[in-house]
């Protein structure tokens, strides 16, 4: 049984982990910790566990692994403070808010021999698991382009707060790039099985404001065109500014047919061949806002990969190194926005 820590109970606390450790019969919550008390102790007084006042006596407190859902500018510290007090360590993405932090926490997890995984669940959707096993067997043939998306109408919709941290950029710092487009890059990283090395990006704020009507101080939208190592091109558009019905979906074009992912109310993945032959399969879905905020568990996959990679001692699939990956394409996208230059990404 592992014994878990929650740091940080906002949302993304409340709607994923604590409902997923608490369904897990591997794991036990057993401590909370939240800069506003009451929060954690509405946590524990539905799940059960200690609240803490004190972030260090929870890192002493013989807990075996933490979840920290922090605001972005935070992350870094506390994973490493919880991986040298020699936690395992989940962290919320996006990983840390430089690449110096980023780096710095895969550092940590090495030195200190823990688990840092981060939450990059996109991995875990069963049609994006089946996609990649597709395309690895040439049901697409090579490979020669993708389209990915994500767009929602902003963190405030699912959060339920008005003006959130998320529009805070001393604790947020980025804006839906890192939010959104941090899942997705890592996603293509997943599907296609190689880094994407050059970058053009347009990270602009269109609607988003404050409740006194100013523009937010970080982006609401980013479009992205992504080149691969081995050469293959597409775009990527994540959105906070999409009223209507959500979208997370991904196209892979190949040379013998295409993949179609989660763009059908049905079907959540459809392979359709170059000669016409179609084969739809009915998979979960990836998980809207609303399905995750409705009180209904949807189940992520992320707490059970971590518990199940502590137990078995084996590399998390959305390990800190991997993570970093797909982090140094969002410096990059940033970078190119403030140049209007395409950027290449250094492994």
């Amino acid at each position: 049984m592992l014994k878990v820590g929650i740091i940080g109970c906002g949302t993304i606390a409340q709607v994923r982990h604590i409902p997923e450790y608490a369904a897990n019969e591997n794991c036990e919550i057993a401590a909370y910790y939240d800069i506003k008390t009451e929060t954690a102790e509405k946590m524990a007084a539905k799940y059960g566990g200690k609240v803490y006042t004190d972030l260090e006596e929870l890192l002493h407190s013989g807990v075996d692994a933490v979840s920290v859902c922090v605001a972005n500018a935070m992350h870094a510290s506390i994973s490493i403070r919880a991986l040298e007090a020699g936690l395992h360590v989940l962290c919320e993405k996006p990983m840390a808010v430089t690449l110096e932090e980023c780096e710095a926490m895969a550092e940590a997890a090495k030195q200190n021999n823990r688990k840092l995984m981060i939450g990059q669940n996109q991995r875990f959707a069963q049609a994006h698991i089946k996609a990649r096993e597709l395309i690895r067997k040439g049901a697409v043939g090579k490979v020669l382009s993708f389209d990915t998306r994500f767009e929602h109408s902003g963190p405030e919709a699912w959060s339920g707060q008005a003006n959130p941290w998320f529009f805070d950029k001393k604790r947020s710092v980025f804006g839906a790039m890192a939010d959104l487009g941090v899942h997705k890059t890592d996603l293509i990283h997943y599907l296609l099985g190689e880094p994407i090395t050059k970058v053009s990006a347009i990270l602009s704020t269109v609607d988003k404001r404050y409740p006194d009507g100013t523009l937010i101080s970080v982006d609401d939208n980013a479009y992205c065109i992504y080149q691969t190592k081995s050469g293959v091109t597409g775009t990527m558009h994540v959105s906070w500014t999409q009223y209507g019905e959500e979208c997370n979906s991904t196209i892979i074009q190949g040379s013998e047919g295409m993949l179609r992912c989660y763009t059908d109310s049905r079907y959540t993945l459809i392979l359709e061949r170059k000669g016409g032959e179609t084969e739809k399969f009915e998979l979960d879905t990836v998980g809207t806002n609303e399905e995750q905020t409705s009180g209904k568990l949807f189940n992520s996959g992320v707490i059970d990969r971590f518990a199940d990679c502590i137990i078995k001692d084996t590399v998390p699939p959305s390990s800190g190194e991997e993570a970093l990956k797909a982090m140094r394409v969002v410096f990059a996208a940033e970078k190119s926005s403030q140049t209007g230059e395409v950027i290449e990404v250094k492994y």
